[in-house]
């Protein structure tokens, strides 16, 4: 078995966070008890591009107890846990293409190796593995029946690929599904970004001015988690219907460039280009923190700032500071990159146990439907769905209400109402 990973010797220790975080997705477990038992993919092969965590570990877990034969690379070069990747490779002979802070080209060779097990599903985080597939092997196209994409940004980019015809196989947006944005993009990201935060910096949050850039379900989450511990935030929006909402939410509203005249923090969630840019350079705070939750490292435009910056060095680990030519100074963390998984360990398990339950069914529901599914972004089946929040619900012990044949009659018709 081929693999590429920094130190089998880290096994052990990896192991122990696949089984600390198995105790908190149940909804998995159960889904894996039934992949188990049926041998659903079996003679499949699956590709998957995502952050190698200990969550993501359990999902290619299940996977490969239902029968699938599965290789994994990293969706981003920090991401990676390395003592994870080699308890993959050890205990379950999964073949892992990832290494933590590997650079661009080995990012890249990395995909290759996992599409040179031709698979017959991928599973994106960012949609690069699709993307490296369609662009520069296109003749293994034809072999893959579909697809599951993660997170907003994939998404973003498949609908762009969707509406030039430039996408070949049906995908399933796990990120659409609502047991899978509602939570993950808004309680998992809000908490694992001031996470990294914290741990990168040491900083104090209360009493700070905390700017959030974009105000979608992460950007959600990102403000209420930063109000929760003290700061002032600040949200900064294009939409005009979300900056209202922020403004309702009691958050102040401006634009970047005014807001990063008094920033202590800034943090991006747009999934967008150049939100820091050079024009927000020129007006930040001396001493703001920059940090990124979006996917990609484009959100801080680095090379913008690399034009005005007098000398760069490393402070601490994941810690870069930048001293301007105006005598300011400006600290960039983790290189721009996303900092919940950079210099934390993402999610908590109880939020990922229902993105990877997504996940799973969404593998599950491509191989039964996609011949009847065109080559466009499908959204999974609210019955589905709707079945992982019963299930989750049913793991924290939590009842609720359901209607009456009465009610039901009610609902469904119109000749009652005022009587």
């Amino acid at each position: 078995m081929q693999y590429d990973i920094k130190n089998i010797k880290l096994a052990e220790e990896g192991l122990r966070k696949i089984n600390w975080a198995k105790k908190d997705m149940p909804v998995l477990q159960g889904i894996a008890e039934n992949f188990k038992k049926k041998k659903i993919f079996k003679k499949v092969t699956i590709g998957a591009c995502l952050h190698v965590t200990a969550e993501t570990a359990n999902l290619i877990i299940a996977l490969k107890e239902g029968g699938a034969n599965v290789a994994l690379c990293a969706s981003n070069p920090f991401s990676t846990q390395d003592d994870v990747a080699a308890a993959l490779v050890k205990y379950y002979k999964v073949p892992v293409f990832a290494i933590k802070g590997e650079n661009t080209k080995k990012y890249f060779s990395h995909i290759n190796a996992v599409l040179d097990a031709k698979p017959n599903i991928t599973m994106d985080d960012g949609a690069d593995l699709l993307s490296v597939l369609h662009s520069e092997r296109p003749k293994q196209v034809g072999n893959v029946k579909g697809g599951t994409e993660e997170t907003t940004t994939g998404v973003t980019r498949l609908r762009a690929m969707a509406k030039e015809k430039a996408l070949h196989y049906p995908v399933i947006a796990v990120n659409d599904s609502m047991t899978k944005h509602f939570f993950d993009n808004r309680y998992g990201t809000g908490q694992s970004t001031l996470d990294g935060i914290i741990r990168a910096t040491n900083k104090l949050i209360a009493g700070s001015v905390f700017v959030v850039a974009g105000y979608g379900w992460c950007g959600k989450g990102l403000a209420m988690r930063a109000r929760g511990m003290g700061a002032n935030v600040i949200v900064t929006e294009i939409d005009p219907v979300k900056a209202i909402e922020a403004s309702m939410d009691g958050f102040r509203v401006m634009k970047m460039t005014d807001a990063a005249r008094e920033a202590d923090f800034i943090c991006t969630v747009t999934g967008n280009t150049s939100v820091v840019s050079i024009d927000v350079f020129k007006t930040i705070k001396d001493g703001c923190i920059v940090s990124n939750s979006g996917h990609f490292d484009v959100e801080i435009d680095l090379p913008a700032l690399a034009k005005i910056t007098k000398q760069k060095k490393v402070l601490r680990n994941m810690v870069e500071e930048y001293e301007l030519k105006n005598g300011k100074k400006i600290f960039v963390l983790a290189e721009g990159r996303l900092v919940n998984l950079s210099c934390a360990e993402g999610h908590p398990s109880s939020v990922m146990d229902m993105s990877f339950a997504n996940q799973a069914l969404a593998v599950e529901y491509i191989l039964k439907n996609y011949k009847n599914l065109s080559c466009e972004v499908h959204i999974l089946p609210e019955v589905l769905d709707r079945k992982i929040a019963v299930l989750k619900l049913k793991s924290l012990g939590i009842r609720i209400d359901t209607l009456t044949k009465r009610q039901e009659k009610y609902l469904s018709g119109w000749r009652e109402g005022t009587i």
